[in-house]
Order: structure tokens, then C-alpha cells, then sequence
């Protein structure tokens, strides 16, 4: 995910937040808000009840990774913030993979 496509201003990601579209399942939340231009952008969060710095940080990184290999599954014209839940941590990497790429596909 290139730096350009993520969404950065605090007003912004709350508005996304408060007025979006959500989905979720027992590891993520993803809240969707509809724009005027094409391209979408993306918001990571996670919570302190998740781990220190460091772990927050990991699940980051595999996020966004996996938000660029499956890019192609989210409709355009979206804002997207993806909120990662403390039972994230018994997660492996692919099975974090399928369980987004799942909950995308049910917000279809």
C-alpha cells in the first residue's frame, strides 16, 4: 500500500468510522464510506488490548501486505478502515488472509 493511499486525517478516519457502512467477524471490523473519486484509501487500527507496541505494529505490516496482494477484492470508490480485534493474536498469517479476504467478499 503506497503511502498516498491511506487515509491519515484524524476527522476523517472518525468520520469514517462513526458514518460507514460496517461488517465484521470475531478478528476484524472493517467500516466502508462511499467517495466521489476512484481510488480508494485505506486505515489500519488496532488497540492497546491487543499488545504493546511492538505486536501492534507486526499486525500492521501483514495487514497492509495483505490488503496489496488482494487490492483487486475491494470495490472502488470506498474509504476503508480496518479495525484488528484482540483475538487476532491467535492468528497465523494465512489464516488472517482468509478470514479478511472472507469478511470482504460477505460486505459485497
Amino acid at each position: 500500500m503506497k503511502k498516498r493511499d491511506i487515509v491519515k486525517e484524524n476527522t476523517l478516519f472518525n468520520n469514517i468510522i462513526a458514518k460507514g457502512r460496517k461488517i465484521s467477524n470475531k478478528y476484524f471490523i472493517i467500516c466502508s464510506l462511499e467517495k466521489d473519486y476512484p481510488k480508494n484509501n485505506y486505515g489500519i487500527a488496532v488497540g492497546k488490548k491487543v499488545g504493546n507496541a511492538v505486536v501492534r505494529n507486526k499486525i500492521k505490516r501483514q495487514v497492509r501486505n495483505i490488503i496489496d496482494h488482494n487490492i483487486f477484492l475491494f470495490p472502488n470508490f470506498h474509504n476503508y478502515i480496518i479495525i484488528c480485534k484482540k483475538d487476532i493474536l491467535s492468528l497465523n498469517y494465512q489464516k488472517m488472509e482468509e478470514e479478511l479476504k472472507s469478511l470482504i467478499n460477505k460486505g459485497e
